[in-house]
């Protein structure tokens, strides 16, 4: 149903409408007496099967929702009604900003994709620790993430101090935090991913970590447009530095291969690349960290994964978790359910 009717006419409407109308439904249900049990009776799939021992919590299944959806931590209690055993909120970051100028999400219905430049777009850690720290109605086995990032007028010189500053607000309010230094979206951030820059971020973000008593783990989003050696760079500094994990792959830049005419993508303009067209390549940078890290070291897996196939190829490739976006636009609120049936059919 919702891929022939109601997908179709949501896709009237320009992307970021309709993401806004979607928060708005979302953040409605959670304030509707038994809606959320009853999405969660209707499309939360459990067993044993399912679950995960990592990076010191239990996830009651391998499927969660990426950041950039929730950016302001107003609706995660409904994702995980609609079956996700976790949810990453943000970019979140030191002090509001509205993003790029619009439009700044763009579709590429014919791939399977979207093309966004929000420009980490959000109301601020203060806003989005007041959420998380106030909702007593959050799900008892949902685990929420904090996906960070710095202002996009702070210099790179400046970036420690931003990341830190997020890491110590939202540090008692999340179950683990994710440091994007990775968005193509936010001047120059990309900069920040290997060598001294890295390692001061990391290292700022550590020092905030061991001011508290609990230790809880710290994660590293890379970008899917580094080359093997800047990968394997990139993953030097964050083991010096005591990362806990890493997410691959952030968005891309790349627009080789494409459906799309070359004159709508001129049209776009720029902005990170999500969806289906992300996904082999995502899928080889699973595999390339796991070859680099060996079997232990936790990995979540996202981009380009669209259906059950892709879900399952990814975990095959490394991955011990995934996480959805765009595929999650494209395959409506029952994605999770049919992932994790898929895995449940796969272990018979």
């Amino acid at each position: 149903m919702y891929r022939h009717i109601i997908r179709p006419l949501l896709f009237l409407l320009p992307p970021e409408r309709i993401h806004g109308l979607v928060a708005f439904a979302l953040r409605l249900l959670c304030k509707i007496p038994g809606c959320l049990w009853l999405l969660h009776r209707l499309l939360r799939v459990s067993s044993p099967v399912l679950e995960r021992e990592l990076l010191g919590m239990r996830f009651t299944s391998p499927v969660g929702l990426a950041a950039g959806l929730d950016k302001n931590a107003e609706f995660f209690e409904a994702i995980g009604a609609l079956g996700f055993a976790f949810v990453e909120v943000g970019t979140v970051t030191p002090k509001p900003q509205p993003g790029n100028p619009k439009p700044r999400s763009f579709r590429l219905v014919a791939d399977g994709g979207l093309i966004n430049r929000m420009g980490f777009n959000n109301k601020g850690v203060d806003y989005v620790k007041h959420r998380l720290s106030r909702n007593g109605r959050r799900p008892k086995n949902l685990i929420v993430g904090g996906n960070i990032g710095k202002n996009t007028a702070t210099p790179n010189a400046d970036a420690p101090h931003d990341y830190a500053l997020c890491c110590r607000e939202l540090y008692p309010h999340v179950d683990y935090l994710a440091v994007n230094v990775s968005c193509p979206n936010v001047s120059s951030l990309r900069d920040l991913q290997a060598g001294s820059e890295l390692a001061a971020i990391l290292g700022a973000v550590m020092a905030v970590r061991a001011e508290f008593e609990q230790r809880k783990p710290v994660l590293l989003k890379v970008s899917p447009d580094l080359s093997s050696e800047q990968l394997r760079s990139t993953v030097e500094v964050a083991e010096r530095c005591g990362i806990d994990g890493y997410i691959a792959t952030n968005t891309t830049t790349n627009r080789e291969g494409l459906r799309t005419s070359a004159e709508r993508l001129q049209a776009i303009g720029n902005g990170g690349l999500s969806g289906a067209p992300l996904a082999a390549r995502a899928t080889a940078m699973v595999r390339e960290l796991r070859s680099v890290l060996g079997p232990d070291r936790p990995i979540i897996g996202v981009g380009g994964i669209m259906n059950e196939h892709d879900a399952l190829e990814r975990l095959r490739a490394g991955a011990d978790l995934v996480q959805l976006y765009t595929g999650f636009v494209y395959g409506g609120p029952a994605m999770a359910r049919r992932i994790n049936r898929a895995i449940l059919k796969q272990r018979r």
